[in-house]
């Protein structure tokens, strides 16, 4: 019997406009009155994740950062939360910004959350749409939100740092993937979402262990819920960790090739087909 459904938000739970279909929304709403706990298990900042949450009215922590963070949307309660310390940030700054890389570094997770950046290369067309996106969508807020400063170092020791990313066309990302791993693998997370077709590629650098399926775990601890009674639904390698947590592992039919080769993950239809639902359909309200 599922307990817990974890739900992936880009290439999952949103369709490729960026929005939830009715179908989607009807099957989750079935599903909490079921009696089901579910989340946003997601990438993306809290407070990105966070409107998504509200708009959904989910009754469990969005789990957000890739799992390093668990908190409330509606009252900003803080469940759990991971954190980089300063030592560690400014030297994943350093390393990145030395191989050219433009540093997004996410803050202050007891409040709603705070994007710094200090440089934007011209031709990180990705990362501009990125900021544009977020300060559209936090409007009167988007001062607090994404905030531009002289220097990140100069910066850091008054933020609480929980999360750090690059990102760009595949090509330069993997390179600078690679230099990542083989300089600081030791001391963080690295978590690489690849998106071949878009020529994207997103790095994410967490606190050491943090990933989804940290994050779910922790959560279904919290709830004092077995694995075998969580289910999880993803479609790219960071969703990996919750997945091979969960009992019931979903992929979604855009996933990656290799993720869908898995035999041991049921499969689903795609993200513009409403794949979510048909998952909480079969497993869940088994229609």
């Amino acid at each position: 019997m599922i307990k817990l459904l974890a739900l992936d938000l880009d290439g999952t739970l949103l369709d490729s406009r960026g929005t939830i279909t009715e179908e989607n929304r009807a099957a989750i709403r079935s599903a909490e009155d079921a009696g089901v706990l579910v989340t946003i298990a997601t990438g993306r900042r809290f407070r990105d994740a966070r409107p998504v949450g509200l708009e959904l009215e989910l009754n469990a922590p969005l789990l957000t950062h890739n799992g390093a963070l668990l908190k409330y949307g509606d009252s900003l309660e803080t469940v759990a939360v991971s954190l980089l310390d300063l030592e560690t940030t400014r030297e994943i700054v350093r390393v990145g910004q030395e191989f050219g890389g433009d540093a997004l570094i996410s803050a202050d997770p007891h409040a709603k959350g705070t994007l710094l950046y200090d440089r934007l290369s011209a031709d990180n067309v990705p990362l501009r749409r990125y900021l544009d996106w977020s300060k559209r969508l936090h409007g009167d807020e988007a001062g607090q939100a994404v905030m531009h400063v002289e220097n990140l170092h100069d910066a850091l020791p008054d933020h609480e740092v929980i999360h750090i990313s690059f990102s760009g066309t595949c090509e330069p990302m993997q390179r600078m993937l690679e230099f990542l791993r083989n300089e600081l693998a030791d001391s963080v997370t690295i978590l690489p979402t690849i998106y071949p077709r878009r020529d994207f590629t997103l790095i994410d650098i967490l606190p050491p262990g943090s990933t989804k399926g940290t994050g779910l775990e922790k959560l279904a601890a919290i709830d004092k819920i077995s694995s075998e009674n969580v289910m999880a639904v993803g479609d790219n390698f960071n969703d990996l960790g919750m997945l091979e947590f969960a009992g019931t592992p979903v992929v979604m039919g855009n996933a990656d090739a290799e993720l869908l080769e898995r035999a041991e993950f049921y499969k689903t239809d795609s993200n513009d087909e409403s794949g979510v639902a048909a998952a909480i359909d079969r497993f869940i309200l088994k229609a």
